[in-house]
């Protein structure tokens, strides 16, 4: 399983984005789906995840409210609609996968594939 995320770019405070996770498998809607970001000089952290058929959904404290998971199973896709962005949301942004979990929360292990990272980048 291979995955691309797509979407980044350069924003101001209080814009939005919406990033994609693209997957390359037929049985997407097997798949647990999550979001983590890393910001420079700082561990990797849990954004957002989603369960199989997008009923289930979990977020970071940080970003409730202003950050929402979404899947299209159809077009093996997952996305993260950002909204109010703040400069500390500037990171880069990866999703992951789980074939094991119904959905699969903050814990990195339970993840089986990740996508090589988008950036985005909250600047005046």
């Amino acid at each position: 399983v291979q995955l691309q995320a797509s979407g980044g770019g350069l924003v101001q405070p209080g814009g939005s984005l919406r990033l994609a996770c693209a997957a390359s498998v037929r049985t997407f809607s097997h798949y647990a789906v999550g979001w983590f970001r890393r910001a420079p000089g700082k561990e990797r952290e849990f954004v957002a995840a989603i369960s199989w058929g997008g009923i289930s959904t979990d977020y970071a404290d940080s970003v409730k409210g202003r950050f929402t998971i979404s899947r299209d199973n159809a077009k093996n896709t997952a996305y993260l609609r950002m909204n109010s962005l703040r400069p500390e949301d500037t990171a880069v942004y990866y999703c992951a996968a789980s074939s094991t979990e119904y959905i699969a929360g903050a814990d990195t292990r339970l993840y089986d594939y990740w996508g090589q990272g988008t950036l985005v980048t909250v600047s005046s």
